[in-house]
């Protein structure tokens, strides 16, 4: 039944049961319920009206100014192997090379609409046909081409960017701190001493095939079981690992390359995700904020490699 027949239904009900009014009774009920019924519309208007404008935020892709309290947003990233590298002064640098593959943000989440502050960042490029047919209607939706990767990295609402915004390589500077996350190579099943590090039994002094044992998991009769999350042998690797405050050494921006000091989790061609660094903070003086912009009239295939300043102390005449 509609609000209209409702409310038809209760005004003969009430003259039905209630009898007739007075002239001056009848007036003051329908003003009444006019009142009431415009008052509610209003109300209504209002609150549509309220929701309308703040589900359309304007976001632009404009420099901002980078408070001790901003998080901007992390990047996807390809490992492409490991190599070294010797600095100016001849030391060596064990160096990981990751690949920014064409990150875009594919996603604006608002605390209006999704009650959070983040942005969706896609990664590399897929074909439609190797994609199921709702990650299909969500580039659709969101306008952005087909993604191999998509990650999500929360933000403050200072560091939103509108969908399409292009992150580079430029987005970190040479010699800031991040923290790099991925999943750890497969190891397959694995002995305690190569998962846990245990030192494993003597080698000698009548030891016959316990070597690599792991020694004793229990106790005796009392409680006469295994706890619960003893480190025994089994399936080692496929985990989310982070590795924090990893220094980068260098940035291409013409390849989109950067060069990053030490080991990050992950096989190569695995995919990683990068942000600032939550302990070792980078200055926010040097940070691009929300992101680096480039010049209209820059072309990145003419663009030196940026490397970290190491400082003018040769460490090895200052060891003398």
């Amino acid at each position: 039944m509609s609000a209209a027949s409702r409310g038809l239904v209760f005004r003969l009900s009430k003259l039905l049961f209630n009898g007739p009014r007075s002239p001056s009774a009848t007036a003051t009920y329908y003003n009444t319920t006019q009142l009431r019924s415009f008052t509610a519309e209003a109300a209504e208007n209002n609150d549509a009206d309220d929701s309308g404008s703040s589900s359309c935020r304007i976001i632009e892709a404009i420099p901002g100014v980078m408070t001790r309290d901003s998080k901007r947003t992390g990047a996807i990233a390809v490992k492409c192997g490991m190599t070294a590298l010797w600095d100016k002064w001849g030391a060596r640098i064990p160096i990981s090379v990751l690949w920014l593959d064409d990150n875009i943000v594919s996603q604006v989440k608002t605390p209006e609409k999704e009650g959070l502050c983040a942005l969706q960042i896609g990664c590399g490029q897929k074909k439609e046909k190797h994609l199921r047919k709702p990650e299909v209607g969500h580039f659709r939706a969101q306008g952005v081409p087909m993604k191999r990767k998509l990650r999500e990295f929360p933000v403050t609402e200072d560091a939103l960017l509108p969908v399409g915004t292009s992150i580079n390589v430029r987005h970190f500077v040479p010699g800031q701190y991040v923290d790099i996350t991925g999943i750890t190579k497969g190891k397959g099943f694995q002995g305690g001493m190569k998962r846990w590090g245990f030192k494993g039994m003597p080698a000698s002094h009548g030891a016959s095939l316990s070597h690599r044992s792991i020694g004793s998991t229990g106790q005796r009769d009392a409680p006469g079981k295994v706890f619960k999350g003893k480190k025994m042998p089994g399936h080692m690797g496929v985990e989310q690992r982070t590795v924090k405050n990893v220094w980068i050494y260098k940035i291409d921006p013409a390849r989109n390359l950067m060069w990053v000091r030490g080991q990050v989790p992950g096989a190569t061609g695995n995919f990683v995700f990068i942000r600032d660094a939550f302990y070792r903070k980078p200055d926010i003086s040097l940070l691009p904020f929300p992101t680096y912009f480039s010049p209209e009239n820059e072309d990145p295939t003419k663009l030196e490699p940026l490397v970290a300043d190491i400082g003018e102390i040769d460490p090895f005449m200052a060891a003398d």
